[in-house]
């Protein structure tokens, strides 16, 4: 059975060491928020997932809040992600 069949929305779990992966990529770029959101849809379109650039630009301001686990990254990303 494919846990996708139910829901279409359904984002994987991503590695921990892929989520901080992100996350030290997004600290030590200093971006600004634009080419953030463009580092967040790189990762997730390379996984096959979509995502708005305005969520994107939402979710790397979050990413990079001091104290921001791995729990919580993968929450904000599957919020926003959908399957293309």
């Amino acid at each position: 059975m494919n846990p996708f069949e139910d829901n279409p929305n359904c984002v994987e779990r991503f590695t921990p060491t892929d989520l901080l992966r992100l996350r030290s990529e997004l600290l030590q770029s200093s971006v600004d928020s634009f080419q953030a959101a463009e580092i967040v849809a790189g990762f997730l379109s390379g996984r096959g997932y979509g995502v708005s650039h305005q969520e994107a630009r939402a979710v790397a301001s979050r990413i990079e809040v001091p104290g921001c686990t791995v729990e919580s990254i993968q929450r904000e990303l599957e919020r926003v992600a959908y399957v293309m």
